[in-house]
């Protein structure tokens, strides 16, 4: 990948301490067993634990929650979905910090995953074209013969940018998506021309838009702004967990919701701002506070208020799998086996 700026590049390292702090990745699952003191350890793996999307999995360590719940919780980061998803199946951890699409890709392919709270309503993505192209693209009918940047092949951003892409008329052949990560990497990707659009985060977004190098042709950071992309309530960022892990640790998978929940309602009884009093700099520190604080004012709807899936929201994420994956089209898709209510309800 293209070298990006010192200041980025400082965030990124200053990103990736505060990742090996809180239990860096690449060890064998802990399967709840009990930690220094009697806790016990449940490793999460996130996909990008600096994005704003994904926030409440360090917010729940910053405020202590888990803690509370007497659990050792071991944040590791994965900044593409579809490789920490490919972490938790061969068990290296235990659950993934991710969107909640890929329960339903993972049950077309056989394996068997649910959603056990739900942190989002709306994906919180952006899809972004470089300035210089913003000019001749005014929707994604006009893709053809682009390339498309997302976290990773196979992501939620790359399932989300195949269903626009199919929804405006095109065929997955018209458009080439390329793996750039988030943060610093698609950035690079941006500026030196790799790729034409690109479906990114906060802080991602704006450090983009303020630099005037990108234009926004889609919006997906509030409810409002998924339904008119999506065509419904979009849930997306969730803690998903293979179902034989979670029928063999209810007690664990208990006290992470409860824990979970608390945040989420913590967060909407504080302000854009007493939230990012709470994360460490280096979330804001390619940003700025200020602007951190303006965009997560903006979307901070995107969060549910309780950790409850939205009733109407697997539906709408099976319509948009259905457009194009060959995982979900054709398959009959238990959707009450992709998630459940259970935990959260009783975290109330």
């Amino acid at each position: 990948m293209s070298r990006t700026s010192l200041g980025i590049a400082a965030v990124g390292v200053a990103l990736a301490l505060a990742a090996t702090a809180c239990g860096g990745g690449g060890t064998s699952t802990s399967g709840g067993a009990a930690a220094a003191g009697g806790a016990t350890t449940v490793k999460l793996m996130v996909g990008g634990l600096n994005k704003q999307i994904y926030l409440p999995a360090m917010l729940t360590q910053q405020l202590g929650y888990f803690k509370d719940e007497g659990l050792d919780v071991q944040l590791s980061d994965e900044p593409a979905g579809v490789d920490a998803e490919d972490a938790m199946l061969a068990g290296q951890v235990d659950g993934v910090v991710g969107f909640y699409d890929h329960t339903l890709d993972l049950q077309g392919k056989g394996k068997q995953v649910e959603s056990v709270v739900q942190l989002q309503q709306a994906p919180g993505e952006v899809e972004l074209c470089r300035s210089d192209e913003a000019g001749s693209i005014s929707s994604p009918a006009d893709w053809k013969g682009k390339r498309l940047g997302v976290t990773g092949l196979g992501s939620s951003t790359n399932f989300l940018t195949k269903y626009l892409a199919v929804h405006s008329g095109l065929s997955e052949k018209d458009i080439t998506s390329v793996a750039v990560e988030a943060g610093p990497t698609f950035i690079a990707a941006m500026q030196h021309k790799e790729i034409d659009c690109g479906m990114t985060t906060e802080p991602t977004v704006s450090q983009l838009l303020n630099t005037g190098q990108a234009k926004v042709l889609i919006d997906m950071r509030t409810p409002q702004g998924a339904k008119a992309a999506l065509g419904g309530t979009y849930p997306a960022a969730s803690v998903y967990m293979q179902t034989s892990w979670v029928d063999g640790h209810k007690d664990a998978v208990q006290k992470l919701v409860n824990a979970f929940v608390k945040t989420m309602k913590w967060i909407q009884a504080h302000s854009a701002a007493e939230i990012t009093d709470k994360m460490p700099p280096a979330y804001y520190a390619g940003v700025g506070k200020d602007q951190y604080v303006k965009a997560l004012d903006a979307e901070k709807a995107m969060f549910t208020a309780d950790g409850v899936m939205p009733a109407d929201g697997p539906q709408t994420v099976l319509t948009v799998l259905t457009a194009f994956d060959p995982s979900v089209k054709g398959h009959t898709i238990d959707l009450g086996k992709t998630y459940t209510t259970q935990f959260a309800n009783s975290a109330h």
